[in-house]
């Protein structure tokens, strides 16, 4: 993937950026990481990597999300292999919107399918778009940095990418599990400030 990047800088370097609106409106975690390490070399503005990243995740998931707000039944019912997983994360969306809309581009595998279903859920345009943004600029904040701050680590394996992606599957679990702890935190603190106010 790194020779990839380098290649793409090489014949592309003016749409570069646009490449990486568009792949990371997909998912795009290595590439991010990978493009991260480039900018540590200076091939790119780590500025401009930061906010292409933001904003392709952005628009990415407000696309699926009205796609899943416009045609959400229809297509789990051609893919119905989507559904059990867009169930549950309606579940989620309907229990802890938030949280969720925070934590699940960190949950490998699951970000199309976890936009269309808060498309079907009763979740304003408005609010999803907020807390998108916020999470869009976490996702990107954290893949970019890892990619810029580790990236001599990451040189070393580059000739090994599927030990890379392990590394970001990893990556990710511990960020959603850091998301996780903090909400359970908030949710504690709550509770006992509830409490008091009680007595």
């Amino acid at each position: 993937m790194f020779h990839q990047i380098h290649d793409l800088i090489r014949h592309h370097g003016d749409l570069f950026y646009l490449i990486t609106f568009a792949w990371t409106a997909l998912e795009g975690e290595t590439f991010v990481i990978f493009a991260g390490l480039a900018a540590q070399h200076k091939v790119v503005n780590v500025g401009l990597l930061f906010v292409a990243s933001w904003l392709g995740s952005f628009c990415g998931d407000q696309v699926m999300f009205t796609v899943g707000r416009l045609f959400g039944t229809r297509i789990l019912d051609h893919l119905p292999k989507w559904k059990p997983g867009a169930e549950r994360a309606l579940g989620w969306v309907e229990r802890h919107a938030i949280g969720f809309i925070l934590s699940y581009r960190f949950m490998y595998g699951v970000r199309n399918v976890s936009g269309i279903a808060i498309g079907l859920s009763h979740l304003s345009w408005k609010k999803f778009a907020a807390w998108n943004a916020v999470a869009a600029f976490v996702w990107a904040f954290v893949f970019v940095g890892f990619g810029y701050g580790f990236g001599d680590v990451i040189a070393h394996l580059h000739h090994r990418e599927e030990v890379v992606q392990s590394g970001v599957r990893e990556a990710m679990l511990a960020a959603l599990g850091l998301f996780a702890f903090i909400l359970l935190m908030r949710f504690a603190v709550t509770r006992m400030h509830r409490a008091g106010k009680r007595k």
